[in-house]
Parts: structure tokens; sequence; C-alpha cells
């Protein structure tokens, strides 16, 4: 892609409601740590690639006037998932078990201005995923390393948020205010998009009356009164796909799930939990002006930190495959990319009787 088509793209994405995205973090009682996420885009096909990338790596930085800023060395071999370029990564985790992920933040962060003398201690948004998973080991050097440098957007507009995670359980949700870092821990960890982090937390407050289960029976003047289904103690969870109502749903079905016993139940029921924030295309659009999509959400994906494990599935195809980075030696292997789905039908398994 040519930077004035990037350029083009990142405009219509930050100028546009599209981008939706949820994150849910889980531990199981083996002490397993597990994170998973949405990604939407619903103005088309998002073009998304899985990548490999090695130790001792070339990675080119990418700067917004369209030249080429420093060229670093990979010092950790980490697998991502991408989007529209192979060098965003979107979300990943490195051989550490550093994991981190980005979520769009528009209207609500803003970056420092990109000034040319320093492209070699510049690092544009879209790839600071990329440059956190192959420079540090975990969180406390990523803060060290980012001091270091300058984060810039690479397109007018685009902001971005972002999570990160070690196989400790850490969670922490990095900000950038007026070019500033801010840098939050993560109590409840979930993660949406704007507005920022605490203010989330402070939202939370409005459904402090949320319980599981069930309201008991009351009475109404000398009317008794009953819940009319199950689970009435939920009975004003927002449901909608706003940024904030996605937030109080996720911190809310994630602080009732159980534990489950070990690392795969659980990165099952965080696939399951992610159910309730895929996101139709039809309410994304008017009435009968909806792409030819399947759905906003186009792919959903779970990583082990514990076992070093990516696992994800897409709007095409919802089996669920999986990256073990046990497998792969970083060391020998080359950079690989590949598209998240073939060119072919979605797999169905015929039962048989």
């Amino acid at each position: 892609m040519s930077q004035l088509a990037l350029g083009l793209w990142m405009s219509v994405m930050t100028a546009l409601p599209a981008w939706a995205c949820t994150g849910i973090a889980l531990k199981a009682k083996d002490g397993s740590v597990v994170q998973g996420r949405t990604i939407e885009w619903a103005r088309g096909e998002l073009p998304s690639y899985a990548v490999v990338i090695p130790r001792g790596h070339r990675l080119s930085l990418l700067l917004p006037d369209g030249t080429q800023g420093a060229t670093l060395t990979t010092r950790w071999g980490a697998v991502g998932l991408a989007v529209q370029r192979t060098e965003f990564i979107a979300e990943g985790i490195n051989e550490a078990g550093l994991s981190v992920g980005l979520f769009f933040f528009p209207r609500y962060g803003s970056y420092e201005s990109y000034h040319p003398s320093r492209k070699l201690h510049t690092v544009g948004d879209l790839q600071l995923t990329a440059w956190m998973l192959t420079q540090c080991a975990s969180i406390d050097e990523v803060k060290q390393k980012l001091s270091k440098i300058h984060v810039v957007g690479l397109a007018e507009g685009s902001v971005i948020h972002w999570r990160l995670a070690d196989d400790q359980g850490r969670q922490e949700v990095l900000e950038i205010v007026d070019g500033k870092p801010q840098w939050f821990t993560n109590p409840v960890g979930v993660l949406a998009n704007g507005p920022g982090f605490q203010w989330h937390l402070t939202n939370l407050n409005n459904y402090v009356n949320l319980y599981p289960g069930d309201a008991p029976s009351g009475q109404v003047g000398h009317c008794a009164v009953s819940p009319i289904s199950g689970s009435s103690g939920m009975l004003g969870l927002p449901g909608d796909m706003t940024s904030p109502s996605r937030f109080v749903r996720a911190a809310m079905l994630r602080h009732t799930a159980p534990m489950q016993p070990d690392g795969w139940s659980t990165v099952a029921l965080c696939f399951h939990l992610l159910n309730s924030f895929d996101v139709p295309i039809g309410i994304e659009h008017p009435l009968h002006e909806s792409p030819d999509l399947l759905s906003a959400t186009q792919w959903t994906t779970v990583i082990d930190l514990t076992a070093r494990r990516v696992y994800y599935r897409t709007a095409h195809n919802s089996a669920i495959r999986c990256i073990d980075l046990g497998e792969i030696d970083f060391g020998r292997v080359s950079y690989q990319s590949r598209p998240l789905d073939k060119p072919c039908c979605p797999v169905v398994e015929t039962v048989k009787w």
C-alpha cells in the first residue's frame, strides 16, 4: 500500500464510527492467564493477517510523512494478528509472555507532533504494538523504553490506546494524552474504546445495583410482584454497542464468570463471553445501506499467556484455530505472514448417522 493509500484509508477509518473493539481478561484456578478481544470494522472486508516475527528480524518503522524511520533489530520473537498491513499488529504476544493489544481511541487521546529531526526515535501508533512485543520483555521495560521514544499518529485523526498484560496476570492500560503517556492499573480486566479508562471506571458506579441471579419478590402498594424471568438481578445491564455500554457489560460478565480449572477451559469461556460483543453489520448503517459483510466483528482472538498460544476465529470461519509459540523456534524461523482466512467456504463438520 502506498503512503497516499494508507492516509486515505486511515482518514476514512478515523472519521467514521466503525470500530467497536472489546477486551476481557480472565485467570484460571491453575494460574493460567487468558486475554481475549474482538475487532470490528463495519465499512468492508478488513484485510487481516497472522504474523510471526523472529528474533533478529530487521523491523522498519513507518513515518507520517511517507519516509522510513529507524530500522530496529527485534530482541524477542512474537506472534500477532495484524490489520490492513502486516506491520500493524493489533493483538499479540511475545515469547517472554508479554501481551499487547491496540484499541482505537478517537477524540480522547492526542499525540505529540511529528518532527523529522526525531525520525530515528519516532514510532507510529499502529506499529507501537509490534515495537513493544519485539523490543520488551515486560510491562516495566515498556515503560522504561517508552520514555525514550516519540509516539505519533501515522495519519491525521489516528488515535489509539493499548492494554498490556503479562503471564502473571498484571493488567495495565496505556493512553497518550497531549503527547504524554498515562498508565493505569486495570482492576476490572476489561477495555473498550473511548472515553478514557478512568471515565469508564467512574461510570461503573452507575451500575452498582446489578448482581447475578434473580431479584427477590416484593410488593408495590398492595400488589405482590415477582420477577418476570430469570437473571432479573441484571435488569438494566446495557445491551447496546456503544463503548460505555460494552465496557459495563464486559465488566459484569467477567465479574460473574465462574473461574475455570485450566487454561483451555478459560480460553473456551472467554470465547463464549465475547459472543456477547459480536456487532451485527445491520446496526452500524442506515437501513438497507449495509455493505456485503456477515458481521462488523471481523475476528475474535483469545491468547493463553501462560501456555503461549494464540487462538482466533473469524466472521467467515467460526472454527477456532491455534498458533502455538512453543512450536516456533524464533531464533531460526523466518518472518512470515498469512491471511486469517483462506479464500474458501467456512469449515463445516457433517454429522453422519
